[in-house]
């Protein structure tokens, strides 16, 4: 454990994984914490004694982060532009393995079913096993993560609705993974008719669980509204426009989505909504 204290709870390693800057620790961590919240060996912690979430994640000393207007324009042919795609993807799924276990370290003593954080514990795994698909890839291409710069806007996500679960359920599974579902299809379908088949692969690995992420999303995003009163998808539109930073746009995967349980009346009255960084 690299000379740090062993976690002794669900909620001490939430806070671990999420501070760690090495991305190899962090996955580590990641599947320690599952497999022993899994084999019922992990207690769920206690308020009082929980180390506080950190404000920002653990991260490496590179890539370089920038906002993302200050991204440069990636390449999207040839080599470069999977090797670019493939980073890019390989950040993305980084900061979802933060933004899970932040959800699981800040929420943890929420009264909530078991079955909540053993949902959000499963999704926390699965984020660690893409990025380690990801970062294996990178270097079958002779690159590494961090080789080229990334964009450091995830994270506002995780800001902005720290101190609201309901909100966190909304704009992290239901808005940002589930753009993953509208964008990922085709990136298979380039990536395979460019004879890449390993990295189709590892895409559609990537893609069918995210269908798994978002219906989590659904599934407790529901209960949240059911368990205080209000209307779904209402509460959804006005979580949305109030945290939301980004544009809610198509095209969009109906298909998938539906198969998550994210059915059109959450997404599509909002198309166009956002964009006020």
């Amino acid at each position: 454990m690299s000379g740090d204290a062993q976690p002794d709870s669900l909620a001490g390693y939430a806070q671990a994984i999420v501070r760690a800057a090495d991305p190899q620790r962090k996955v580590a961590l990641a599947h320690e914490a599952a497999q022993l919240w899994q084999s019922r060996s992990l207690a769920r912690g206690h308020r009082a004694a929980a180390p506080a979430m950190p404000a920002r994640p653990g991260r490496p000393p590179r890539p370089q982060l920038l906002m993302p207007r200050d991204m440069p324009r990636r390449t999207t042919s040839g080599l470069k532009g999977r090797i670019a795609l493939l980073h890019a993807i390989a950040h993305i799924e980084l900061n979802a393995i933060d933004l899970t276990w932040d959800l699981v370290g800040r929420f943890f003593n929420e009264p909530m079913p078991r079955s909540f954080l053993d949902d959000w514990v499963k999704v926390g795994q699965e984020e660690a096993r893409h990025f380690t698909l990801l970062d294996g890839r990178l270097c079958d291409l002779g690159v590494a993560y961090g080789d080229l710069p990334a964009h450091d806007g995830l994270w506002q996500a995780a800001q902005d609705t720290g101190h609201d679960l309901t909100a966190r359920v909304a704009i992290v599974p239901l808005v940002l993974e589930a753009r993953g579902l509208d964008v990922t299809p085709p990136m298979i379908e380039k990536t395979a008719a460019a004879g890449d088949r390993e990295t189709a692969e590892i895409l559609n690995t990537v893609y069918r669980d995210e269908i798994g992420h978002v219906a989590c999303g659904a599934k407790w995003f529901r209960y949240l509204c059911a368990r205080d009163g209000t209307p779904a998808e209402a509460r959804f539109h006005e979580l949305v426009r109030k945290h939301f930073r980004g544009q809610i746009k198509p095209p969009f995967n109906d298909k998938a989505r539906s198969q998550a349980g994210l059915s059109p009346g959450f997404y599509k009255p909002l198309v166009g909504v956002g964009g006020f960084d």
